[in-house]
């Protein structure tokens, strides 16, 4: 086994650990230099605790305790220098310096004590989502898929927004994006539980009905178990959309539980797919009803982009309230790929929301490629006639 490195190893590997250090000993060198030559006329020593006090930023305890030992030293030659250390004032310069060096040390022992505390937190989300996600792939099938995560809470990389795209036998392909009510580490559990029911019915069940009921058995029977009910002891649903996607037939189908609709990229056009008939979400059981599982068909073709995302996206609010435009946003965007469209999404959301989102959003972009089957001949179907266009660099519009 090898040695575990200290501190002080780490931070001279870093090419800024290393300037800073030097900055550090010039400091010493310089405010010394400085004292002896200008006589007792003036006292410079007590800056010295610059030194220290800078090696505490970026340094460890060990590293700001020796910068704070040669400090101490050098402030005992300064002293010699000038009548020795029987003088009363240089007796409390060497005191005084020694406090808050050690003072100093203490709070960089502190500082990189809750870094470290931060790191594990980080560690446990990034497990968490791998685990958990599972990215997926850029390629699935013939589609193109790119995603986003944004956590709301700073030390944590996963909250309560998921998504899956799971492949469902060799001609078609299942995807869920869902948001479970609340934020943050406390709803993993409720995310998961949720997750694992979709991946473990999306190959199973020949019909999208079928998988919902599934998916919406598992949150009846175990959302109560997981969900963290000491913190939040209000009701717990799961917001969901669930698409199947053949492979070699142009008509995809769609089926929302309460979810935000998501946008159609096709032919220089934004359609946001509403749903025919609201359903509730997952988890209010009592509330569910065959309108649970009305399938809504819509035409996706090769070249279209599908924009699904979570409600962290549009009630996004800017530093004057308002809320993000994301159906206009993308209308305004140039037709691009689905990372390159990513991309712009999620830096104009930032933009808007000033660089911190106060919920946790999600990003799923889906791009159907060219098939690698034959298409059958089939009938356009759309959604409900009052679904929301937006053309490519205009306004909003309903046709």
């Amino acid at each position: 086994m090898g040695r575990r490195r200290l501190p002080v190893d780490r931070v001279l590997e870093e090419r800024t650990g290393r300037g800073l250090l030097a900055i550090a000993l010039a400091l010493i060198v310089a405010i010394s230099v400085t004292d002896v030559w200008l006589g007792t006329s003036v006292h410079l020593g007590p800056l010295l605790v610059i030194a220290p006090t800078l090696t505490a930023s970026f340094a460890g305890p060990r590293l700001t305790a020796l910068v704070g030992g040669l400090a101490e030293l050098a402030l005992l030659i300064i002293s010699v220098f000038h009548g020795g250390l029987s003088t009363t004032n240089h007796m409390a310069q060497l005191v005084a310096l020694a406090v808050l060096s050690a003072l100093v040390v203490f709070i960089s022992s502190v500082r990189v004590r809750r870094e470290r505390e931060l790191s594990r937190v980080r560690s446990v989300a990034e497990t968490a989502q791998r685990v958990l996600l599972r990215p997926p792939p850029r390629r699935v099938g013939p589609l193109a898929v790119a995603w986003r995560y944004l956590a709301a809470e700073d030390e944590t990389q996963i909250g309560g927004d998921l998504f899956a795209v799971v492949r469902a036998g060799r001609r078609r392909t299942r995807v869920i994006i869902g948001d479970v009510r609340g934020h943050g580490l406390a709803s993993i559990g409720e995310a998961s539980m949720v997750m694992g029911a979709f991946r473990e019915g999306a190959p199973r069940y020949e019909a999208l009905p079928e998988l919902v009921g599934a998916v919406e058995d598992s949150v009846c029977r175990d959302l109560e178990e997981v969900a963290d009910t000491v913190r939040d002891p209000g009701e717990h649903f799961v917001t969901a959309l669930l698409l199947d996607i053949p492979d070699g037939d142009e008509q995809a189908q769609m089926i929302n539980r309460g979810h935000p609709p998501p946008l159609l990229v096709h032919g220089g056009e934004v359609t946001a797919l509403h749903p025919r008939t609201p359903a509730p979400p997952l988890g209010l059981c009592g509330l569910s009803s065959e309108r649970g599982s009305r399938i809504d068909p819509f035409t996706f073709e090769a070249g279209d982009l599908l924009l699904l995302y979570t409600d962290g996206v549009i009630e996004a609010r800017s530093p004057t309230g308002g809320m993000y435009p994301l159906a206009d946003r993308v209308a305004s965007f140039p037709a691009a790929g689905p990372e390159a469209l990513l991309r712009r999404v999620h830096r104009d959301l930032l933009e808007h929301a000033g660089e911190r989102l106060s919920d946790d959003a999600a990003l799923l972009v889906i791009e159907r490629t060219a098939s690698r089957h034959p298409r059958r001949p089939q009938f356009a179907v759309h959604p409900d006639d009052g679904r929301h266009r937006l053309g490519i660099g205009g306004s909003a519009a309903d046709r």
